[in-house]
C-alpha cells in the first residue's frame, strides 16, 4: 500500500485540524488579518493593470471644495495696494475686454473694492494669509498654496463640473471615480469614493444647488460612483434591514438576487449587472462597517479640542473632517467633502467670515492629525473652489460693505501631504488680482499633479468612450505636472 496514503488513513482529528492551520485555514486567517489591518501592507483589489505607471506618492485623497467660490484677495492673494484705489474704476487695460457674467456686465462702474481683512506672513516662505484663517495661518509650513489657478468657466455649475471631472458637460467621471476606477479598493467593507456634504452657519450665505452628478462615475461602470454619507442615525439610505428582516433572511435574499442577476449576466453580458451585484453585497457589508465609522463617541476630548467643538455634531464641516480622518484610516481611497455658501456676491465682509470660521479650525486639525499618525505623508489634501473672485463691487460699494462677481481668471488653492511640498508658494496675480503674472495652473493642470501623485500619467489613463481616449485632464491641450510644488 502506498505509505502515504496509509498515513492519512491513521491520521487523527486532531492532527487533521492542525495540518489545516497551515493550509486552507492559514490563508484564510491571513485574509481576516489582512482585512482588519495587521501583517503584511494592504493590496487593493481590482483596479487597471499596469497601474501606478511609477511609485505613488499618495494612496488616499481628501477633497475640500468650498462651492460658491472663495475671494482670493480676501483669503491668501494680498493686494496691498488695492487700498489706493477704493472707489476708483477698474481699467480698462486690466479688464482687457475679459468675458463677465451678465450679474454684471450691465453695470455702469466696476468700482475697485480692497479687502477690508488683515493680512500677514506666516511660516518659512512668508505666505500671506488673511485674519479669516488664524488657524490655517498656523499651518502655513504644511501647505503648498497655488495663487495662480485658472478654469475656462465663469458659472457656476459648469465651473464645478469642469474642476471634478475636465469637462463643463454632465456625463463624465469625476476626479474621485476615476482614481477609484484606476486603482483599486483597499478596503472591501466600505466604498473607494465616499463624498460627504458639510452644513454653513449663515442663514445669509448664497448657497448653489449640488447633485450626485459631481461625484458620478459617467461613462464608467456606476461601481465607482460617489457614495454620500449623510449625517444623523441613516447615513447611508436602504442598507439596513427592514423591521422584522433579520440578517439570515437579509443573506439568503441577497443570495437568491445575485443568482438571479447572473442568470440575467449570462444572457445579455451586461457589465452594470456585475455592477448591481457587487453593490448588494457592499451594502450588506456596510450594515456592520458603517455604524463603527461613524461612531464617534470613543474619540478622545483632545480630538474635540484639535478639530473644534463643532466636530462633535453631526454635519458640520469639522466633522465632516474628522469622518474624513476616520475613513482615511480604514484606507477609503477618495474622500471629498463640500461645504456650501462661499459665493459672496454681497454682503461680503459679513458672510465671509463665518465661512472662513466653518472651515479653518476643522481643515487645520484634519492636516495636523494626519501628521500626528503618520498618514499627511501618503494622503493628499487639497482645498480650494471652482473660481475666484474679482476685485471690482458688484452693486452698491461702501467702505464697510461690498460683494464681488465671478472671476475665472485667477484663484487660489492649497494643497497638504502626498508628497507635496509644505511651506512654498506658487504663482502670482497682478496688483488687482485680476489677471495671472507668473506661472499660470490651469484645471487641467491641476488635476494631472492629481494623478500623478498617485503614480498615474495622465496621457496613458484612458477609457474608450464616444470614438475617443477620454480621460480626465481633456482631449484639447496637453496638461503640465506642476512640479514645483512637489517634494
Amino acid at each position: 500500500m502506498d505509505p502515504i496514503k496509509e498515513s492519512l488513513l491513521f491520521e487523527t482529528r486532531r492532527q487533521l485540524l492542525s495540518g489545516g492551520t497551515r493550509g486552507l485555514g492559514a490563508l484564510a486567517l491571513h485574509t481576516l488579518l489582512q482585512r482588519h489591518g495587521f501583517g503584511a501592507e494592504k493590496k487593493a483589489v481590482g483596479g487597471l493593470p499596469g497601474l501606478p505607471h511609477f511609485a505613488p506618492k499618495a494612496k488616499r485623497a481628501i477633497y475640500l471644495h468650498m462651492l460658491g467660490a472663495p475671494p482670493q484677495m480676501d483669503t491668501f492673494d494680498y493686494k496691498p495696494k488695492m487700498g489706493d484705489w477704493f472707489d476708483k474704476d477698474l481699467p480698462d487695460s486690466i479688464r482687457q475686454g475679459q468675458r463677465l457674467t451678465t450679474m454684471t456686465s450691465g453695470q455702469a462702474r466696476f468700482p475697485v473694492a480692497p479687502s477690508v481683512f488683515k493680512f500677514a506672513q506666516y511660516g518659512n516662505a512668508g505666505t500671506w494669509v488673511s485674519e479669516l484663517l488664524p488657524y490655517t495661518a498656523k499651518m502655513a509650513d504644511d501647505i503648498a498654496v497655488i495663487r495662480s489657478m485658472n478654469t475656462d468657466a465663469i458659472n457656476h455649475e459648469p465651473a464645478v463640473l469642469f474642476l471634478q471631472t475636465g469637462f463643463m458637460i454632465a456625463g463624465k467621471p469625476c476626479v474621485g471615480s476615476w482614481i477609484s476606477y484606476g486603482l483599486g479598493s483597499m478596503n472591501q467593507d466600505l466604498p473607494t469614493f465616499v463624498v460627504l456634504n458639510a452644513t454653513h452657519s449663515n442663514p445669509k450665505a448664497n448657497v448653489q444647488a449640488i447633485s450626485a452628478r459631481l461625484w458620478s462615475a459617467g461613462f464608467l461602470p456606476g461601481q465607482y460612483s460617489g457614495v454620500a454619507l449623510r449625517s444623523g442615525v441613516d447615513p447611508v439610505l436602504y442598507i439596513n434591514n427592514p423591521d422584522g428582516v433579520p440578517q439570515q433572511i437579509r443573506r439568503r435574499m441577497l443570495d437568491a438576487t445575485s443568482e438571479l442577476n447572473r442568470m440575467e449576466m449570462a444572457k445579455i453580458a451586461d457589465p452594470e449587472i456585475e455592477t448591481r451585484i457587487a453593490q448588494y453585497e457592499m451594502a450588506f457589508r456596510m450594515q456592520t462597517s458603517v455604524p463603527e465609522l461613524t461612531d464617534i463617541s470613543k474619540e478622545p476630548d483632545s480630538t474635540f479640542k484639535l478639530y473644534g467643538e463643532d466636530a462633535r455634531k453631526p454635519g458640520t464641516f469639522a466633522n465632516c473632517c474628522l469622518m474624513a480622518r476616520r475613513l482615511t484610516e480604514r484606507d477609503v481611497r477618495f474622500v471629498q467633502v463640500y461645504h456650501r455658501g462661499w459665493d459672496v456676491h454681497t454682503d461680503l465682509p459679513a458672510v465671509l467670515p463665518s465661512q472662513c470660521k466653518d472651515i479653518d479650525q476643522g481643515a487645520y486639525g484634519l492636516v495636523q492629525d494626519l501628521k500626528a499618525r503618520g498618514l499627511l505623508d501618503d494622503t493628499l489634501v487639497i482645498w480650494g473652489g471652482e473660481f475666484g473672485r474679482t476685485i471690482y463691487c458688484q452693486g452698491k460699494l461702501t467702505t464697510t460693505d461690498y460683494g464681488r462677481d465671478h472671476h475665472p481668471k485667477c484663484f487660489c488653492i492649497w494643497m497638504a501631504g502626498g508628497g507635496v511640498k509644505g511651506g512654498v508658494v506658487h504663482g502670482e496675480t497682478d496688483d488687482f488680482s485680476y489677471n495671472i503674472a507668473k506661472d499660470p495652473v490651469h484645471i487641467r493642470d491641476l488635476n494631472a499633479t492629481i494623478l500623478h501623485q498617485f503614480g498615474i500619467e495622465d496621457t496613458r489613463f484612458t477609457f474608450k468612450y464616444q470614438g475617443l481616449d477620454q480621460k480626465l485632464t481633456g482631449t484639447e491641450k496637453r496638461a503640465m505636472v506642476v512640479k514645483e510644488i512637489l517634494a
